[in-house]
């Protein structure tokens, strides 16, 4: 039996993730918060960001600006030390 999460992205109930997509606090909320088919179009904006910010992930700070883009995008809360981010 597939496992299934109400999205809090499109409000749906959706195939849940396998396992955590990003690292720390942030992943484990993606996972309990984001459908599959929503995780897949973060994907495509993700490329979008990361572009277009020039996001260089040699510095740090690209890593915290593309979580908080990921926190935006499926209407997370702000977690509450950036290191859990980094592990």
């Amino acid at each position: 039996m597939e496992k299934t999460v109400s999205c809090s992205r499109c409000g749906q109930e959706g195939a849940a993730l396998a396992r955590p997509p990003y690292p720390g606090e942030l992943g484990r909320q993606v996972v309990e918060n984001a459908c599959a088919s929503c995780w897949a179009e973060w994907q495509t904006m993700e490329v979008m960001v990361i572009n277009e910010l020039r996001l260089n992930f040699m510095d740090p700070k690209s890593m915290e600006v593309l979580a908080q883009h990921i926190r935006d995008f499926f209407f997370l809360p702000q977690a509450d030390t950036p290191a859990d981010e980094a592990q």
